[in-house]
């Protein structure tokens, strides 16, 4: 990412009077520290978003920005460049006039590129600063045209795997048509952003399917001869037994994809069929998401930073597996993550490294569960503790009790929304007026897939749509008339989006602040969770659902996405 001097970029900040000299001095600081980016930090602390940090970047360089959201871009023109090239130099070419060629790039100043591309395409280059979202919407394009080419890929190769069939399971997975087919299963993943890759075994084929922002997508299929190969290439790679068929297995590997490092876990599990795999990608180095980013509004992120700066109590995140819950936490660290803080996280598993804080992995082997492992921290004298998920008493009461010692807990629960998060605790045995004395706030959340913006199209709601929400809201027990709204949205499907409407994610949130007024209905000897949702909404929570409607009236995500996310 291009950058401006630090000086120049604080003067433009106070001029705009969004921060102070002495708090952009302790960031700048803190940035060089922690070995962030002073921009990066600056946008996940809220101080600054980063449309605003891209407008002061083309206000200074003299370079106009590229929104190729709203762009057209012709193939021919976008592979004047190689996918291989563009990723490695993160340039997109997405127009040309005679003999002048627009280039996106996230360093319009970066010298070398310009001239490589110069020579390269015999054109004169005209560079755009482009915001990284701009450029990877051009890779996904790359990624559109090149599934019929993975496809023949897999085709090719499969014919010379099968001529090793003869041969063990360690030989084959050695052979260069696995690897390679394993390679692209990955580098093809991550081109689409998927965030899970599925291998799974039926009775005469090898099913690959990806899960991209949170539904499965079948990719292809495959003979179910190179099965044995396929998954002892990637038992290989995670370091697996090659010999074990019969037991569940866990591991991850690294690997590069283009100019990126990709981090995968890896789980094998024996059907009825063959050995399954599962492998989650997780970018290496993750840039840390601001509050606003996740899809908060800004009265919740003002609940969400008044209660994570009190020097006790609990912060909690509640919702199902695959929810985004580790995301917000790691957010809520970074924004945490000060010299003068000690740090510590038990986790299972890891998923990102985060620079001066103190991760630790359960190991079940070794002894380690969220339990003894939080025991052994609270003598490491920590002041901030992250428990992955409080899921038993032992662990329930070890958090409650350092919460209570002067220690800011934060932890997830698997409850359907906030309020349920109490009686979860009772039934954890712990007692109403120890929840009183710990709980800072519980926040509840669900991701639903975006409204793709390069094929969006607005429409009149048919009037049965209006029951189902009120149906919806009578379910919830909303009193609040929901008026619907005249024109709604979705995406047509396109290229960009693989034919789905969607791509990306977001939360939709609700907030539950521990007041005085819930307090008294938690430790209140006839406690129901009506009273309790009655007590949080005088006290200014909106549920989820009403949170998912506000997104659908701005035109971020669909009816159907919300609707579809809180039946679940």
């Amino acid at each position: 990412m291009v950058h401006i001097p630090s000086q120049k970029l604080k003067e433009q900040l106070l001029k705009d009077k969004l921060i102070t000299s002495e708090a952009f001095d302790a960031i700048d600081k803190e940035a060089s520290r922690m070995g962030q980016d002073l921009s990066d930090l600056l946008i996940s602390r809220n101080i600054m978003r980063r449309g605003y940090y891209y407008n002061i970047l083309s206000a200074f360089f003299g370079t106009e920005m590229a929104s190729l959201t709203n762009k057209v871009i012709n193939q021919e023109v976008l592979k004047l460049v190689p996918e291989d090239i563009a990723r490695a130099r993160r340039v997109i070419t997405f127009e040309q006039n005679g003999n002048i060629v627009s280039v996106a790039m996230e360093d319009p100043t970066d010298i070398n590129t310009l001239e490589f591309l110069k020579k390269r395409l015999k054109k004169d280059i005209k560079p755009f600063l482009a915001l990284p979202e701009d450029i990877d919407k051009g890779f996904v394009l790359y990624g559109a045209e090149s599934s019929k080419d993975f496809r023949k890929l897999i085709e090719e190769n499969i014919s010379a795997s099968l001529r090793s069939r003869a041969r063990g399971d360690e030989e084959k997975a050695a052979e260069i048509p696995i690897v390679s087919i394993a390679d692209n299963i990955v580098a093809y993943a991550y081109a689409l952003r998927a965030s899970d890759v599925h291998l799974e075994m039926l009775e005469t084929e090898v099913l690959l399917r990806y899960r991209i922002d949170g539904v499965l997508r079948e990719i292809t299929r495959m003979p179910k001869l190179i099965s044995s190969a396929l998954v002892a290439r990637f038992k290989l790679l995670a370091g697996l037994k090659l010999d074990e068929h019969f037991t569940p297995q866990d591991g991850r590997f690294r690997q590069k994809s283009g100019p990126e490092t990709v981090d995968l876990r890896v789980s094998i599990v024996p059907t009825s069929n063959g050995e399954k795999v599962v492998m989650r990608l997780l970018a290496a180095t993750q840039r840390p998401l601001s509050l606003e980013d996740l899809g908060m509004t800004t009265k919740m992120i003002q609940i969400v930073k008044k209660n994570i700066e009190k020097s006790y109590g609990m912060f909690l995140v509640t919702g199902p597996t695959g929810s985004g819950k580790t995301t917000t936490l790691y957010s809520v660290l970074n924004m945490l993550n000060h010299p003068e803080v000690n740090i510590v996280t038990i986790e299972d598993p890891i998923e990102y490294n985060i620079k001066y804080v103190n991760q630790t992995q359960i190991n079940t082997q070794a002894g380690i569960n969220f339990a003894s492992g939080l025991r052994a921290f609270l003598r490491q004298d920590p002041d901030i503790i992250l428990v992955g998920e409080i899921r038993d008493e032992e662990t329930a009461d070890i958090s409650v009790n350092a919460a209570l010692t002067g220690h800011l807990v934060l932890s997830t629960l698997h409850t359907n929304d906030a309020p349920t998060a109490i009686p979860r605790l009772f039934d954890l045995k712990v007692a109403p007026f120890l929840c009183t004395a710990v709980l800072n706030a519980i926040m509840a959340q669900r991701l639903v897939r975006q409204i793709c913006t390069e094929c969006i199209y607005s429409y009149t709601p048919e009037a049965s749509l209006e029951g189902t929400i009120k149906m919806q809201t009578k379910i919830l027990g909303l009193k609040e008339e929901f008026k619907m709204p005249k024109r709604l949205y979705r995406g047509k499907g396109c290229s960009v989006c693989g034919d789905s409407g969607y791509r990306g994610r977001l939360g939709i949130y609700e907030i539950l602040d521990v007041t005085e007024e819930v307090r008294k209905v938690i430790v209140d000897d006839d406690f129901n969770l009506d009273k309790l949702r009655i007590a949080a909404r005088n006290s200014g929570m909106i549920t989820m659902f009403e949170d998912g409607l506000n997104k659908v009236e701005r035109g971020v995500t669909t009816i159907e996405e919300v609707l579809r996310v809180i039946r679940e």
